[in-house]
């Protein structure tokens, strides 16, 4: 993914799982030395509504001291009104309009870009994924849509 992007000069944001940071610790600091933005995105990628608010933010914070970001993501989008409230005041909190769907084996890279396509327009934030669910579809999809949007006058940004 850091390749194919560099290949396009295209910066991302990366919200990154604390676990996998403290587990690949040269991946994110290639994110980092390639100029791209990263956002934290839990420890263990945990379900707000099955977890209590100490817990989440206690988890949130274990992964803020490896990512060092003032913007979260939370895991599936979830977020309980109390964890938003609390949150909100030490981060700015992202969500998203387009899903790329990229980890569901049961999709095929062209099911994937059509989920992609269909969905994008100007000032959205998309969502793909990084990990061995997602690999096949991403690396099929992600050079194509990134030339379908250069192709539709869109422009990649971070947060």
């Amino acid at each position: 993914m850091l390749d194919t992007l560099d290949h396009y000069g295209i910066k991302a944001t990366f919200f990154c799982v604390g676990e996998n940071v403290a587990r690949y610790p040269d991946l994110f600091e290639q994110i980092k030395t390639r100029g791209h933005q990263r956002g934290n995105h839990s420890y263990n990628h945990l379900r707000a509504f099955r977890t209590d608010l100490a817990g989440y933010l206690a988890n949130v914070e274990k992964a803020d001291k490896l990512i060092g970001s003032k913007l979260f993501r939370p895991p599936h989008g979830e977020l309980t009104y109390a964890q938003y409230r609390e949150l909100r005041k030490k981060y700015e909190l992202v969500q998203w309009d387009v899903i790329s769907r990229d980890y569901n084996a049961k999709l095929s890279p062209n099911e994937v870009f059509d989920i992609v396509r269909k969905g994008v327009r100007k000032g959205s934030i998309l969502v793909f994924h990084d990990s061995l669910k997602a690999e096949k579809n991403l690396r099929a999809v992600l050079p194509e849509f990134i030339e379908f949007c250069l192709a539709q006058g869109y422009k990649f940004d971070v947060l």
